[in-house]
């Protein structure tokens, strides 16, 4: 049985993922060793999230090559409380805080390792999103 999964990034520096991620999203460094860092939910222990030194020696060498084409979402319970974090540590917002009418309220922010975190709050989907998706359903067959 699987008690967790989380993704482990290679990256230059993982002080720097460390230093963005803990504050902004309220994690806790669980274990350091200088190139490997893991942070954890202190309300969700199963939440977690890793960095390591690229180029180190424990890491494939298929592991060096920057990330491309991935989006780490993460469910919050209040977005605009960490998009307001995000702003005041001077963060690169990529997709400004919006309302979707897919059922998210949401921001975008590039992380020190290249990737985008995709900072979400659930809020109701709308009346007309619901027909679509039932329109695109009964199109399906």
């Amino acid at each position: 049985m699987v008690e967790s999964i989380y993704p482990v990034v290679s990256c230059p520096d993982v002080d720097a993922a460390r230093d963005f991620y803990a504050p902004l999203l309220d994690l806790e460094v669980v274990f350091e060793c200088g190139w490997y860092t893991l942070l954890r939910s202190p309300v969700g222990p199963a939440v977690q999230l890793a960095f390591v030194t690229a180029g180190h020696d424990t890491v494939p060498a298929a592991l060096d090559r920057q990330a491309a084409g991935v989006l780490i979402s993460v469910e919050v319970p209040d977005v605009d409380a960490v998009h307001a974090r995000a702003v005041a540590m001077g963060a690169d917002v990529v997709w400004t805080l919006r309302d979707e009418r897919f059922g998210q309220r949401h921001f975008m922010v590039r992380d020190p390792t290249g990737l985008v975190l995709d900072v979400i709050t659930p809020i109701p989907v709308s009346t007309a999103f619901r027909r679509e998706v039932a329109r695109w359903r009964r199109a399906r067959g």
